[in-house]
């Protein structure tokens, strides 16, 4: 497919109101009228660039051809929790090197194995005073785009959101569990954070505003590193066992599994000064069994997706993070890198079996 520039509608379209209270607006003019690209337009990345775009805002994504292609012909179509539109006339491209111009704000939603290429393929893509936005899983994706754009350039952000893509065109939200959150990470952004967190502020009152709750953070690492605890544990079991959150945590040989994997993920954590939310791991578990898990029950890793789909999987930002982290600190974390290798294994076996 070649890249498909759709016209826009007529007029931008009246901001509705905010979701979340905790989005700060007193930037919010600095993001107006700013190009904004979607890099990495699956699930999440369809979901965003699409409400944004019906929100009034200037969007092109960027993703597969299929999927754009489907949007091109008949819109996106996004439902779930977040609700049910079509978002016809967005602008759309299936390889870098086919985008026209510079982008104020760039959302970048690849899997963490493909963010240094899309890096280097977007590197003259942001303009001089714009903002490249991480939201992605795992960890390093930060500093990865902080090598390519520089460190005053770039925000993290944690989504915890759910979906899918049901079919060409299409895009579900499944799963909602708390606003996006948007902001610096002061131990690697130091005499920057503040300006970066006015920029974090201005971005989560457009998102948020758009429909998509969002709220700005002042230090996105704890954000993170609460994800990590999360993911370590269900999604290289869920994608091995494709079993959903629910069964994994009720299994009682799986929970012992889990619960390793928490406790090394949380003492790097500790070790790297990340300032969680919890004063022990088993807090954290607490919260993780009782108030995390139930509302998810029924919900299924993406990565189960992405090892029997793609044959690849972004364990080596989750679980591998955690065990070449545990290395350099000196600390246990046999758990997560024996869930690393099982992984990694499946994939090639996968791999191979698409081969044939």
């Amino acid at each position: 497919m070649t890249t498909s520039y759709c016209a826009r509608s007529s007029g931008r379209k009246r901001r509705p109101n905010p979701l979340s209270n905790d989005s700060a607006t007193d930037n919010f003019d600095t993001m107006a009228d700013s190009p904004i690209l979607i890099a990495g337009a699956g699930a999440i990345g369809s979901i965003v660039g699409g409400m944004l775009h019906d929100a009034g805002e200037d969007v092109t994504l960027l993703g597969r051809p299929a999927h754009m292609e489907a949007i091109a012909l008949g819109g996106l179509k996004i439902s779930g929790l977040l609700g049910d539109r079509t978002v016809a006339g967005i602008k759309l491209a299936d390889d870098p090197a086919k985008l026209g111009g510079r982008f104020g704000l760039i959302l970048c939603t690849v899997k963490s194995y493909d963010t240094e290429s899309i890096a280097a393929a977007l590197a003259n893509r942001l303009t001089d005073d714009g903002v490249i936005v991480s939201m992605q899983n795992g960890l390093g994706n930060i500093e990865s785009l902080i090598e390519c754009f520089g460190r005053r350039r770039v925000l993290g952000a944690r989504v915890i959101f759910g979906a899918e893509i049901p079919s060409p065109g299409c895009a579900h939200v499944t799963v909602f569990a708390q606003p996006v959150a948007i902001g610096p990470a002061p131990a690697i952004h130091r005499e920057d954070s503040p300006a970066l967190a006015a920029r974090a502020r201005a971005i989560a009152a457009m998102l948020d505003a758009a429909g998509v709750p969002t709220v700005s953070v002042e230090d996105i690492m704890p954000v993170l590193w609460a994800k990590i605890l999360y993911n370590v544990a269900l999604n290289p079991l869920g994608a091995l066992l494709q079993q959903t959150y629910g069964a994994l945590a009720g299994d009682p040989d799986v929970r012992p599994i889990m619960d390793r994997a928490i406790d090394e993920a949380f003492a790097v954590a500790r070790a790297l000064g990340v300032a969680l939310p919890y004063s022990s791991a088993a807090e954290y578990r607490k919260v993780f069994y009782e108030q995390l898990i139930p509302p998810t029950v029924s919900h299924r890793p993406t990565m189960l997706h992405d090892l029997h789909v793609r044959g690849r999987t972004d364990i080596g930002a989750l679980n591998g993070k955690i065990v070449e982290l545990a290395d350099q600190h000196g600390l246990d974390a046999e758990t997560n890198r024996m869930l690393t290798r099982l992984i990694r294994a499946a994939e090639r076996i996968n791999q191979k079996r698409e081969s044939r």
